[in-house]
């Protein structure tokens, strides 16, 4: 009989991911005072009728289990000698499994996942009275989710009623999520090697969507070969909703319809990224519809990728968080001096942000198990340093939508160049550097496909 499939095969195909799950549980506990972790995951979400929404289970949460099944809780005891690391998960239940699919249920979840104990989901209420006695502090993802909030709540008040009897409630609740935000923006081994092969593959699935893009076609036909190549290398999700935007659409930040139809003439800003084992990729481009720039094009194209270029010389260790931005800004802004689309000086129009009609956006954000992904951009009020492991996006963007200033040959020109760059001890990998931005690269890929 066929064995039935479960995503976690695809998450296990590198066997270090257990390993690595039990060596971040450590070195959390060994980061906090004695007392409690309570992590939930997400639950399946009602789309409409009786149909679930795609399930994606709570990033910090598989930072430290690696089990994906929703409605779940791990919880870590942090003692004085030891640590004990406990998950509640759903039962087994094989009636449930005809429906919908396989479940480790506790037993199993505890001998795959390293845990010390396992216990059905149904046993949580009273489970957690007990693991909650004479516990000085509870660490959990502050006011994250209402309902967690009040769960918490119930349980305390469950234990406090105890008090006569000699028993003591946790008296401070710390927010786990300054501690495990730190520890998932440096990026081990483990995490470097998926955050390459995301790179690759999203690079790819770019490649494609230039190779196939012609005027005529809907902005969501070209969203299709994109998904398509996803699936096909091996990505089951993409990271975020894609934006597949055509001429004036680029000019929209999160534009997110993608039912346009291409005009000859036209840009193509594409904005997507695939998941790979749980980690993201982020890749912008943007490319003629008809795979020649126009002079114009051609000129504000240039400028953006000079700022991008500029923006990544300062993409290292040593460097500060908002260095890249600073230098991309610079570049932008002298680029729409040099256009004629604004006046003055350059220090002019940095020091009163005139810029900002072009370019409103940030330069970049961290990357990992979410598209926008954890982490201070400062410390103690300053741009934080960047070390080796951190993991970015770099994005400069140039939209120019009508104005007053705008002469009509640049109207409707929106470009953003993005690319996902890992900190090093030298300076820093281009996990994205397969993908094409160049005006000869992407004129000479188009043409190779078409």
């Amino acid at each position: 009989m066929a064995k039935p499939f479960h995503l976690l095969e695809v998450f296990m195909q590198d066997p270090t991911l257990i390993e690595t799950c039990i060596a971040r549980r450590q070195q959390l506990a060994s980061q906090l005072a004695p007392g409690i972790v309570i992590i939930p995951t997400g639950q399946e979400i009602i789309r409409n009728a009786d149909t679930t929404y795609p399930f994606r289970f709570d990033s910090s949460f598989y930072y430290l289990t690696g089990f994906t099944e929703p409605d779940a809780v791990f919880v870590q005891i942090i003692g004085e000698q030891k640590t004990e690391n406990i998950l509640f998960c759903r039962p087994k239940d094989e009636e449930r499994e005809i429906w919908d699919g396989f479940r480790f249920g506790p037993a199993a979840a505890a001998n795959t996942f390293g845990f010390d104990a396992a216990y059905s989901l149904e046993e949580l209420d009273s489970k957690m009275v007990e693991l909650l006695k004479n516990q000085p502090r509870i660490y959990y993802p502050l006011a994250k989710e209402m309902r967690w909030d009040r769960q918490i709540n119930r349980w305390l008040s469950s234990v406090r009623a105890l008090v006569r009897t000699g028993i003591t409630a946790p008296n401070t609740v710390v927010d786990i999520r300054s501690e495990l935000d730190e520890m998932r923006l440096i990026k081990d081994r483990f995490e470097a090697g998926i955050l390459r092969k995301a790179g690759s593959i999203n690079a790819q699935a770019h490649i494609r969507a230039m190779q196939f893009t012609q005027p005529g076609q809907f902005e969501y036909q070209v969203e299709a070969e994109i998904l398509h190549d996803y699936y096909r290398q091996g990505s089951r999700f993409p990271a975020y909703s894609s934006i597949v935007a055509g001429g004036a659409n680029a000019c929209v930040l999160h534009y997110g319809e993608n039912n346009g139809q291409l005009r000859d003439g036209d840009l193509l800003l594409i904005d997507a990224g695939c998941e790979v084992q749980g980690y993201a990729s982020d890749i912008t481009r943007t490319f003629p519809v008809n795979g020649k720039f126009s002079g114009e094009q051609k000129a504000v194209y240039e400028i953006t990728l000079a700022a991008q270029y500029a923006a990544l010389e300062q993409c290292r260790a040593g460097s500060t968080w908002n260095a890249p931005h600073d230098a991309a800004t610079r570049v932008l802004a002298q680029g729409m001096l040099d256009l004629g689309l604004l006046k003055g000086s350059l220090t002019e129009v940095l020091e009163t942000e005139s810029y900002r009609q072009f370019y409103m956006h940030r330069t970049g954000h961290w990357m990992g198990l979410d598209v926008h992904d954890v982490g201070a951009y400062k410390v103690g009020g300053q741009w934080r340093e960047l070390k080796p492991g951190m993991v970015m996006t770099v994005e400069p963007g140039f939209y120019i939508r009508p104005a007053a200033n705008v002469p009509k040959a640049f109207e409707n020109i929106g470009i953003r160049i993005e690319d996902d760059v890992m900190i090093t001890e030298t300076g820093h990998e281009n996990l994205t550097a397969s993908c094409p931005k160049t005006v000869a690269e992407i004129e000479a890929t188009m043409a190779a496909g078409h």
